[in-house]
Parts: C-alpha cells; structure tokens; sequence
C-alpha cells in the first residue's frame, strides 16, 4: 500500500506535487472546464495549512517537447489563484536554476506552479535524468494525477526513485472509489459503455463483464463491434442496441431496456456518451440514462472526458457518487492492469 499526506511532517518542507491541470481551452487558450483544477483544491489546501511551500506541477496537451505558447499554464495559475483566493506564482520552465531559486525564496504556506511538463520531450520518456532534475527542487513528492497514473511519465514514475512519495486526497479517493466496485460491489452491478474505440474498451467490456451483471453497450460502440466482427466474452451479460442504430424509434426501445438494468441495479459504472452528444437527437438518450442512474440510488461512478463534459452541461455533477478525473487511467484500473503511476508509489 502506498503512503499518504497524513504520514508526513509537511511544515516548511519544499512539497512537489504533481497534478493534473490537461484541461479543456478555448482557440485562445482561455480555460472552458476547470473540474480537475478544482479537484486538486483539497490537497492543496491542506499543504498551504501545513505550512509547506507547494510547487505544483502538470503537463497541459500534448506539445511533443516543444514550447507551444498556447499551452503554458498562465491562465491555470491565474485560476488557482482565483479559487485559492491568493497568489500562485508561475515559473518560467519546470527545471533549471532559475526555478530552483524561485523555489528557494517561496515561504510556508506559498504556492508556485511550474511550466508545462511535456515541453521537454524527457518528460513523456519517463527519463532518469529529467526526473532527478525534478526531484532536487523539492524534498517531498505528492502523485495527485490519477488520470495520468497509466501513463510512463518521468513526473509520474522515475521520479519516486529520488523522492519520499505519497498519494494526495484525491488519488486515495479515485482508488478508494473504484475499489468499491471491484473488491465488493452491492449487486445488481451494471457497466454502461460508450463513446468509440472499441480497441480499448473491449478488453476492458472483457474483463469487467466477469463481475458485472449487466453490460450496457452504447449505440456507437456496437457499430464497431459489427463492422468489425469482434466477439466479446459472456455474451448473456451484455446488452446493446436492439436493432439498426440509424432508426431513432428503435433507439428508445434500446434506452427503455437500459433504464430497467438501471433500476434493478445497486451499483454503476459508465464510462462514455451514448450517442452523438453533440446532436441535440441523440442527446436525449444519453440524458435520459444519467437521469436513470441518479434516480436508482445506486452508488454511482462515472468517468470520461466527454461524459463528465455532458454530465457538468446538464448541471449534475454532484449527483453521481463519485465523478472520476480519468477516462484512460480508470478503464485502465477497473480492466485489471497495474497503473504503472500506482506501483511506483507502493514499491
């Protein structure tokens, strides 16, 4: 099992907490969801309460080792700030000498927020070298990046070789979460899976079908696995849309038959939209289902970007019992796969 914020003596300690700020902007660079932001306050605050000096850091898209200016994190500091109610300093590059004296001068209960990860390419590499870099600007190690735990990355592995590490609050409560539904799930238990990309998520329909009761498959989904003639296991399990996809009528016999599982059910797992949440059409359906999910009482966590994205459009956040940060990170987790971000912190 891994540490956690409660083992350590934070006071006047230099705290590297790596978070995960990838979040959703405008052509501009103007910030259009803060969830994941707002999910990392906890942590955070408990830090500036302990009298650490906090030096967070994240990466923002996917800039392949190059400074894209769109995606320095400027507008995450000036966010952080916003909702800390204080000043978060911004650094100019995540390693370096400069960054290091910035660090130097912070005092207890100061926050700082460096620059963009992946604009070194070592970052992605899970480099030994750019991880020791990291590592020598602080003197504690916080993973609070669950959605980026399934990923080899020298801010999320490499470095715990070099740090005393630990979990923040809301990695213990993303693995606390999921857990319910593995290790000891109230029953009936129903998975609901959407979106596309059948590649990744048949193994995970695979390997979580062994202790669900009922898979529900989405609309777009099932036209892969036909067009693509993938057979999945324990067929009796999985339920999907009863006839052609185009026809809309048949489309509200599907959503009548996945509110029933719905309502027989004690615990849920959805990971992806229904159909085109973009078509107003098709929209419905998906809208009908979360409203099915909230209205069974059943313990409830969901997860994906463009599900938590249609979840906050509909102002139903705090409905579900546990919102994820992670699309890849949790399907990773619930298929069974050791999260390489979550074994580094236990070894």
């Amino acid at each position: 099992m891994f540490k956690t914020l409660k083992d350590f003596n934070f006071e006047g300690r230099k705290v590297l907490v790596r978070c995960d700020f990838n979040v959703p902007l405008s052509e501009t660079g103007e910030i259009l969801d803060d969830f994941r932001i707002k999910e990392a306050l906890p942590t955070i605050k408990y830090l500036i309460e302990k009298n650490a000096r906090v030096v967070l850091m994240s990466h923002l898209g996917e800039p392949e080792g190059k400074v894209v200016d769109i995606l320095k994190l400027d507008n995450v500091a000036k966010r952080l700030s916003e909702l800390l109610k204080m000043p978060v300093q911004k650094a100019d590059d995540c390693v370096g000498e400069d960054v290091k004296k910035q660090i130097e001068s912070l005092k207890s209960g100061e926050v700082i927020l460096l620059e963009n990860l992946r604009f070194h390419k070592e970052e992605t590499e899970n480099n030994l070298e750019f991880a020791k870099e990291l590592s020598l600007l602080c003197d504690i190690y916080v993973n609070e990046a669950f959605s980026v735990c399934h990923r080899n990355n020298a801010s999320i592995v490499a470095i715990t070789q070099f740090l005393s590490s630990c979990a923040g609050f809301l990695l213990e409560k993303e693995i606390e979460n999921l857990d319910k539904v593995l290790k000891n799930p109230d029953r009936p238990m129903t998975v609901i899976v959407g979106g596309k990309k059948i590649e990744t998520k048949s193994k995970f329909i695979n390997k979580i079908s062994e202790i669900a009761d009922y898979v529900l498959v989405g609309d777009l989904i099932k036209k892969e696995i036909n067009d693509k003639s993938i057979q999945l296991e324990r067929q009796e399990k999985i339920f999907s849309a009863l006839d052609r996809l185009e026809d809309p009528a048949i489309e509200e016999e599907t959503i009548k038959m996945f509110k029933e599982k719905i309502f027989q059910s004690r615990t849920i797992i959805w990971n992806g939209p229904l159909s085109y949440t973009e078509d107003r059409k098709y929209a419905q359906g998906t809208l009908e289902i979360a409203k099915a999910i909230v209205e069974s009482k059943a313990f409830s966590a969901i997860g994906g970007g463009e599900t938590v994205e249609f979840i906050k459009s509909q102002g139903m956040m705090d409905q579900f019992s546990h919102v994820s940060t992670g699309g890849g990170a949790m399907i990773a987790y619930l298929s069974g796969e050791k999260l390489p971000g979550i074994e580094a912190l236990e070894s």
